[in-house]
């Protein structure tokens, strides 16, 4: 048994019962709601919309969602942060020092989100509360004492012409770990600045005997390429013969359950699994308890939530925002129910719509579950699909046929006759029956979806499946120049990108 690692448990077990017991969360989204009020009074958001007054207000939720309007990024972005770039105070004290690529984005075509100083702690901090609940999962004592493997964007920022530094949020907070992180966080900030992908990845290959990796993070899709790359370059059975104490994967970015096969094909013991909310606007959430892959909301961490239902009383058929949706508080939400997420945070986003859509496992302390993208909603044909629903399809239809599937994409076309058809691209290391993945993929969706059922015997004449290799899928990635540790693939396209893509493999 290790010294170092009981004693590392034994310190966080000791800071675990020392945390004071939070309030209710109606009290902590109220402080929440009224400190992000405060500080930002005079900036010129907070003139603009009368914050000095509202603060005294005698419910000061209530004059909040009547006097600021819900914000898609277009809408933030033309109105308030484009002018903080350039100058101070707009929507938060102070000009922000970095902005945050949209995932997978690059050039000025980009979605820039001011990252603040605050928002930076706050993201820390969350972590740390993250860390504070690791006792109460069954970890061995190695993983107390083994490095962690952050595999990140790259943390050389660059400069943009307005003076700030800007990249995908992995790769700041990197950029802003002190010094000491090097001494357990891997690989490191040498290796870490690496722009060009495929060399940092070398170089992590290279380098991965000299660690002891305890515990991983990041999107599922690039640490598992990494992984592979690892174990063939060290000629490994599994990665744990070369990390014995991997004992801990925290997820983020993406669903892991379409992964879940391929990491236990590559894992030789037992590793915890657990997810985690860390967006561009911040770090929302991550799974406080064992045994379960919800995630507990960071109450009290500069974060206002709202919840605006994913039906008729919040968005339209195509799952856009109404004009004037309901938008419910903390305390007004119900279980299992799907809402679209809204937050104002300590960066200057004032009820911003980031697209994401969640449900409720647990009320008390409030724990959710993303359920996709509201972009990511397929409805050209009344199919009603979520992302949680084309997870599960694909999900079914890949154990039907023995086969492991993790990235997938949708869209709706039109054949030669005008008629609509859903054309999937299903990607895999195995050699997939096309004609008859589509008929389990079909036949799962009928049954579980009545208005995907209700499509398929209408205005949706036929379900059509192109299974490619991860080689063919990686090098479509470099065409749209999207490698790198936060890259994300879209899982419902736009008609004209599917059909660029299906180009790209036929060629």
């Amino acid at each position: 048994m290790s010294l170092l690692g009981t004693l590392i448990r034994k310190g966080l077990e000791v800071n675990q019962s020392l945390a004071p017991r939070p309030k209710p969360p109606r009290l902590q989204q109220e402080e929440e709601l009224r400190n992000l009020i405060l500080t930002a009074q005079e900036t010129a958001f907070g003139q603009y919309h009368g914050f000095r007054h509202m603060y005294s207000a005698p419910d000061i939720v209530k004059a909040f969602k009547a006097e600021v309007p819900i914000h898609t990024y277009e809408k933030m972005h033309g109105d308030w942060w484009h002018k903080q770039q350039v100058y101070e105070n707009i929507t938060w004290p102070g000009k922000p020092s970095f902005f945050a690529l949209s995932s997978g984005t690059t050039g000025k075509s980009s979605k820039r989100i001011p990252v603040t100083e605050d928002i930076i702690e706050s993201m820390r901090k969350v972590g740390l509360s993250l860390v504070r609940n690791i006792p109460d999962f069954d970890l061995p004592d190695g993983a107390f004492e083994g490095e962690v493997m952050m595999l990140s964007s790259s943390a050389s920022l660059s400069e943009h012409e307005y003076g700030h530094l800007e990249g995908e949020i992995s790769g700041i907070n990197v950029s802003n770990f002190p010094g000491w992180y090097d001494l357990f966080v891997r690989p490191g900030s040498e290796i870490a600045t690496i722009g060009d992908w495929d060399s940092r990845i070398k170089r992590i290959v290279e380098e991965a005997p000299n660690w002891n990796i305890g515990s991983m993070a990041g999107i599922p899709s690039w640490n598992l390429l990494m992984i592979k790359e690892i174990m063939a370059h060290h000629k490994l059975d599994t990665i744990h013969d070369i990390w014995p104490n991997l004992s801990l994967y925290a997820n983020g970015g993406v669903a892991f359950e379409t992964y879940r096969a391929d990491f236990e094909a590559v894992w030789g013991k037992p590793v915890t699994v657990i997810d985690t909310y860390l967006a561009s606007e911040g770090f929302f959430a991550y799974t406080a308890q064992p045994d379960t892959m919800a995630m507990r909301l960071a109450m009290a961490h500069g974060y206002f939530f709202e919840f605006i239902p994913f039906d008729e009383r919040g968005v339209d058929g195509m799952g856009n925002l109404l004009e004037d949706p309901v938008s419910l508080n903390i305390d007004e939400v119900k279980l299992e129910e799907e809402y679209v997420l809204v937050v104002s945070t300590c960066a200057g986003a004032w009820r911003y719509a980031i697209g994401d859509t969640v449900k409720f496992t647990q009320l008390d302390p409030p724990e959710i579950k993303i359920t996709g993208r509201t972009k990511f909603f397929l409805n050209v044909v009344g199919s009603q699909l979520s992302e949680e629903k084309l997870d599960a399809g694909i999900l079914e239809a890949a154990k039907a046929l023995d086969v492991s599937v993790n990235e997938y994409s949708v869209a709706a076309l039109k054949n030669q006759d005008d008629q609509y058809y859903h054309q999937w691209i299903v990607v895999s290391e195995q050699d997939i029956n096309a004609d008859e993945f589509a008929q389990h993929l079909d036949k799962s969706l009928q049954d579980s979806n009545k208005n995907y059922g209700v499509a398929r015997h209408k205005a949706l004449h036929g379900v059509e499946v192109k299974a490619i290799s991860k080689q063919q899928y990686h090098d479509y990635l470099a065409s749209q120049k999207k490698k790198g540790g936060q890259v994300k693939t879209p899982k419902v396209m736009p008609a004209e990108k599917m059909q660029a893509y299906l180009e790209f493999i036929s060629s």
